[in-house]
Parts: C-alpha cells; sequence; structure tokens
C-alpha cells in the first residue's frame, strides 16, 4: 500500500520515524516534512534527499494519507490550526505530543480520524516501545495505519487513552530508570576492583544480553531463578537488592511518574 505521509516537527523522535521510514521501504516522494527552523530544514534535506521539507504545516498536509504531529505540547495547537484548511477530510491524524489528550486534538482538526502515541527514545535506534489511542473517529484501518507506521521504529501496543499515562510512566520513562541501572553498576564494577572503560563494556553488554534473553523467553521470573544458583554469588547479590527495596523503587517510580503525567494532561 503506498502511503503519503506528513510529518510536523522534526526534532529527535521526528527524525527517528522518517529514518525509520524510508528504512522500512517507504518512498521518499511520498514523504514531507514541514519544520519551522531554517537550519533544521538544511539539515533534513542534507540527510533525506527526495524528501520533501518546507517551512509550514499548511504546505506539508496537502493529500497526505496520514499527517504524524511531532512537534512540542504547547505548539500542537498553531501546528494544527495552521494545516486545517490543508488538511482532508479523511486523512488520519497521529499525535505523539506528550500529554495532549484527544479531545484536545480533535477540536482542533473536528470530523477527522485521531490516534494518540506515546513512543520512546530507543525509537531512534529502532527499538522503541510505543502505547497508541484510538480517538472518536478512527477506523480499524486508521489504527492499522497508525500501527503500521510507528512499528518501523519498535514495537507498538493498543490501549485506551486512560493507560496511555500508564504507559508514559513504564516505557516513556523506562530507558531512564535503565541508564540509571546501568549508571549504578558501572559504579560497582569500579568500586570493586575494575577500571571504568572494563565496567562500562561489561554492563552494557550484560543488559544488551540481559534484554534479548528476556525477549526471547518473557518470563523474567524464569530467567532470573536459573542463574540464581542457591547459596550462589547472584543470591547474595539478590539478597542485598531485596533488602534495599529495589522491587518497591521501580514500583514507586512507575506510579510517580504516570501520577505526573496525570498532571501534565490535565
Amino acid at each position: 500500500m503506498r502511503v503519503t505521509i506528513a510529518l510536523l516537527g522534526a526534532g529527535k523522535m521526528g527524525f527517528a520515524l522518517l529514518s525509520g521510514w524510508l528504512d522500512a521501504g517507504y518512498e521518499p516522494e511520498h514523504l514531507v516534512v514541514a519544520e519551522a527552523d531554517g537550519d533544521r530544514r538544511r539539515e533534513l534535506e542534507a540527510a533525506f534527499g527526495g524528501v520533501r521539507v518546507v517551512p509550514s504545516a499548511a504546505w506539508a498536509v496537502p493529500d497526505a494519507d496520514a499527517v504524524v504531529v511531532a512537534v512540542k505540547p504547547s505548539d500542537v495547537g498553531q501546528v494544527l490550526s495552521g494545516a486545517l484548511l490543508s488538511l482532508g477530510e479523511s486523512t488520519l491524524v497521529i499525535s505523539i505530543a506528550a500529554g495532549v489528550t484527544i479531545a484536545t486534538i480533535e477540536s482542533a482538526v473536528p470530523g477527522r480520524p485521531v490516534v494518540r502515541a506515546m513512543p520512546n527514545t530507543p525509537a531512534t535506534v529502532r527499538q522503541g516501545a510505543a502505547g497508541i489511542a484510538a480517538g472518536t473517529n478512527a477506523s480499524l484501518t486508521d489504527v492499522e495505519l497508525a500501527v503500521r507506521l510507528l512499528s518501523a521504529v519498535g514495537t507498538v501496543v493498543q490501549v485506551e487513552e486512560k493507560m496511555l499515562d500508564a504507559v508514559t510512566g513504564l516505557s516513556g520513562s523506562g530507558p531512564a530508570y535503565v541508564f540509571l541501572v546501568a549508571e549504578a553498576l558501572i559504579e560497582a564494577g569500579v568500586l570493586v576492583g575494575l577500571s571504568r572503560e572494563i565496567s562500562t563494556d561489561l554492563v552494557i553488554q550484560t543488559l544488551a544480553g540481559s534484554a534479548a534473553l528476556l525477549s526471547a523467553d518473557r518470563d523474567p521470573e524464569q530467567l532470573r531463578a536459573s542463574v540464581t544458583s542457591p547459596g550462589g554469588t547472584t543470591a547474595a547479590g539478590l539478597r542485598e537488592l531485596e533488602k534495599a527495596g529495589l522491587r518497591a523503587a521501580f514500583l514507586d517510580a512507575v506510579t510517580a511518574a504516570t501520577s505526573r503525567s496525570k498532571e501534565l494532561g490535565n
């Protein structure tokens, strides 16, 4: 299926999506990017030959099958207002702007199908995790198109909109939790005598390898048990983590981030 896509905003996430679409086989001549910053437009033109880059959303959306809104949340209203007169009646509007509700987007583009999405930063390396929620006018075909576009940079799950705050608290903020764990493990390696370079190499590969095992098996409890010999080194280390309340800390972190997402949305 040949799809024409208009991308409104080309920051880090927009850039990742554009790269993913091209890698997935979407034709450059069917992609258009609206970016207000002149320097950024020149960067995009140099990086993505064949993709049309324009300064205004109004110039980007005519004849588009899908419009992906990837601007700052505070700019969504203005950008959609500029695009509205050129927007087709059946054009799918996909928003990845954090905290901007489906109702807000639908009020800016009356009658159009809307899908709201919450991706995360690993999308920049095609390993993202995104939650999506369908709006009032979005059909099954619209949702399938949104899934296909976001799948170019990772995994996509569909949830009710009220659960997008939980998606934000878990996978949206999740990379930061993992990076903090990586920092702590590297420091621990240095503490027990390893050089920082060697400790960093070991931690990065341990996290990458563990993620690969988890992706294949999908049972973290069983995987943990399989590397925990009774009375062994891993058991000793895990005992200290449980004593320190690591599990409860993650529960609290995700809960706090979910609550903050709700506050920002309101």
